[in-house]
């Protein structure tokens, strides 16, 4: 017998949290590493964290706190299915970003990257992001992996691509493990290319972010259930982003007869309200929400690609009153 989704969701919320001054002092000694994790980092070393309970809350408070000389990527690695060159292109926009805003912009470089990132090669990317073109080397992108051994990226060209992606000298790979069977993935040339610096940091804390697409499985789909993992997922993002889904949900609930909305208008909405400083920066939160398949992606009549969300409105009026 298959539990409900429901009693699932109430049974879990009753659970007594045990032995939390332990794990706190546990965390607040993982704290003292975080010099030594950026001088590794800074000699070109990749960090990799393993053991038992999720490390997500553990690498954010530690890209928060040190990581602050440079732009944060996060990969969700968890998810059932992750387009690895899409996230590539997305730290190649953040990294030219930093250059812009940094005046480390080379003569004659703008050409090379004046077709859009999202157009280009994974080689193309990954050159880029070498930075063989810029002379001093202060703009630096921190790519976050959260379970790097995740369903969506257990497949070889997804490890081979990452793997090439900590050679770049202008990025910086931290990254966790859970699996069991991870050290699997990897042969003697990945392993040498990740050039990893391994953490036992086990924090005992429970995957609720990683587990989130668990009654998907373990449940029938359905409308309400779809609503329900949609505030969940939407729960653990930032102020920021589900600031940003709420503009399209409204617009979405005042304008039924639309096919959706256009990116540029979304944009324009964002900047309007102070959601969003930079096309960057919405094409992350965008990114994370299709991902999560909370927003799709389709052609309207005009022949304009426009975002919505896969919701009837009452389903999405519930679901913008969960999230307050």
């Amino acid at each position: 017998m298959i539990v409900p989704w429901q009693e699932l969701r109430a049974a879990a919320s009753r659970l007594v949290v045990k032995h939390e001054k332990e794990t706190a002092a546990l965390l607040r000694s993982y704290k003292s590493l975080y010099p030594t994790w950026c001088f590794e980092l800074r000699c070109g070393f990749s960090l990799l964290m393993h053991g038992f309970g999720s490390k997500k809350a553990l690498l954010e408070d530690f890209a928060s706190t040190c990581l602050t000389d440079g732009s944060v990527f996060v990969l969700n690695g968890y998810l059932q299915s992750i387009n690895i060159k899409h996230a590539v292109a997305s730290v190649a926009e953040i990294l030219w970003d930093e250059m812009k805003r940094k005046r480390r912009i080379p003569s004659g470089s703008k050409s090379k990257v004046a077709q859009p990132f999202a157009s280009q090669s994974m080689d193309e990317l990954l050159q880029f992001l070498d930075g063989s073109q810029l002379k001093e080397n202060d703009c630096i992108v921190s790519v976050i992996i959260h379970n790097i051994d995740g369903p969506g990226l257990r497949d070889c060209e997804s490890q081979q691509s990452l793997a090439r992606l900590a050679c770049c000298s202008q990025v910086r790979l931290i990254a966790s493990i859970d699996h069991v069977n991870t050290l699997l993935l990897w042969d003697k040339k990945l392993v040498a290319q990740f050039n990893w610096s391994w953490y036992h940091v086990p924090t005992f804390a429970p995957y609720k972010v990683e587990s989130t697409f668990m009654p998907m499985i373990l449940a029938n789909s359905g409308c309400v259930q779809n609503m329900r993992t949609a505030a969940i997922v939407l729960q653990s993002l930032t102020p920021n982003a589900q600031s940003v889904f709420r503009i399209l949900a409204e617009h979405q609930l005042a304008h039924p007869e639309e096919e959706g909305l256009a990116l540029n208008l979304l944009y324009a909405k964002c900047r309007e309200k102070f959601v969003v400083s930079s096309q960057v920066t919405l094409n992350s939160h965008l990114t994370e929400f299709k991902d999560h398949e909370l927003v799709k992606t389709k052609r309207n009549s005009d022949g304009l690609d426009c975002l919505c969300i896969p919701l009837p409105n009452e389903a999405l009026e519930k679901l913008l009153q969960e999230i307050g």
